[in-house]
């Protein structure tokens, strides 16, 4: 069972120069730099460090779904990564032996006892759970964090669960509305019925100013995405 971490990238220099050193060759069979457009060299320091790279779009969902559609991706299982200290490079193993226990998705959960997240907000953290419970009204598994990138699944299902399709109208509305519109709220909707675990995983400090958007426009869309995925979507 080879694993392809896919580490998403825009504008991420100094993040990438810090974590990537921590994450050991052995864990993954292939790494994979999706990168949304950077301008501050980052796409430059991951090709002289001999990363495969991928230039996708500015919103992950695009990015995402062009990536996988490409046939670059090599893994049966992908992980998700972000390199700006939000996701602990030691979890990856863990992340990896819990899905060769045969489950189909393992989230690296910030809020999951005893994990915790010190890059959130009162809102952020309210936000999320609020969110998380949405997720939940029609999922078999209860997630903690449904929304967070930092997690594992089999490369097979997007594609049986639809996420590399054309997106619809709604879909591509929600991609001019918020840049980070992205797989991980459909991907927990779409998969909370199937074989899934979460593990802890502290969220420390990012290592500069997140790209936070609006609160309000983007908890929009994030309510939006969700409502789609679960009762409009067929």
């Amino acid at each position: 069972m080879k694993t392809t971490l896919v580490v998403t990238v825009l504008n991420e220099k100094g993040g990438l120069a810090r974590i990537m050193p921590q994450i050991e060759k052995e864990w993954c069979d292939q790494i994979i730099i999706l990168d949304g457009h950077s301008t501050d060299g980052s796409t430059e320091w991951c090709r002289n460090q001999g990363y495969e790279i991928f230039i996708g779009e500015k919103d992950l969902w695009s990015g995402y779904r062009n990536l996988f559609n490409s046939g670059m991706v090599k893994g049966d299982i992908v992980i998700t990564f972000s390199p700006d200290n939000n996701s602990i490079p030691e979890k990856i193993p863990y992340l990896i032996e819990r899905m060769k226990q045969g489950y189909d998705m393992v989230i690296a959960s910030r809020y999951l006892y005893p994990a915790k997240s010190a890059d959130d907000s009162k809102i952020t953290r309210i936000g999320n759970w609020i969110l998380t419970q949405l997720v939940n009204v029609r999922s078999k598994f209860k997630y903690t964090d449904a929304l967070v990138i930092y997690r594992a699944y089999r490369t097979e299902l997007l594609k049986k669960v639809g996420l590399l399709d054309e997106p619809s109208k709604l879909q591509r509305k929600l991609m001019t509305m918020s840049g980070l519109f992205s797989f991980e709220p459909s991907l927990s909707v779409r998969l909370g019925n199937m074989k899934v675990a979460e593990i802890p995983a502290d969220e420390p400090h990012a290592f500069r100013e997140k790209r936070r958007e609006h609160f309000i426009k983007h908890g929009a869309m994030l309510i939006t995405q969700i409502v789609y995925e679960n009762w409009l979507r067929k």
